[in-house]
């Protein structure tokens, strides 16, 4: 039996990942990026998104602070941004800076590995705001049918 280097380890175990196997650690990951936080958040720090009227910003990636990320992403709780962020860190794709001023300044930016997901999700947030319209026309199609029957 021959020893693995860590690099040939790594390179066996991403041959066989595969999400349709249900213990694939894989699918932790799937769950994790397709949750609509997670998305809102990458485009935000991608520079995607509403911007402030008057206001340049630079088109392209950039830290926030967690102040400014709360305020772009409405809706989101506290604990939901504090928790999505957490994990985005964890999983390599944020980081997360700290400044010791009064107050703490504490910002986020995105990592090579996020802003590589940032693309494709980019993508699917620019899907979905094109697609909107056709999609609410055949919810209510669906709706108008189901009430008929």
């Amino acid at each position: 039996m021959s020893t693995q280097t860590a690099a040939q380890q790594r390179a066996e175990a991403k041959a066989s990942y595969n999400a349709f196997m249900e213990g694939c650690p894989s699918r932790q990951l799937l769950d994790r990026i397709s949750d609509k936080w997670v998305a809102l958040i990458l485009a935000a720090l991608g520079s995607d998104g509403p911007h402030r009227p008057g206001v340049d910003h630079e088109d392209g990636p950039r830290s926030m602070r967690y102040s400014e990320l709360s305020r772009r992403l409405a809706g989101a709780s506290q604990k939901m941004l504090t928790q999505t962020l957490r994990s985005l860190e964890t999983d390599g794709l944020v980081t997360r800076t700290v400044t010791p001023t009064v107050p703490v300044t504490v910002t986020y930016e995105l990592t090579g590995l996020g802003l590589s997901l940032n693309h494709v999700m980019a993508g699917l947030k620019d899907w979905a705001e094109t697609h909107m319209t056709d999609v609410l026309a055949h919810r209510e199609e669906h709706h108008r049918r189901a009430v008929e029957h």
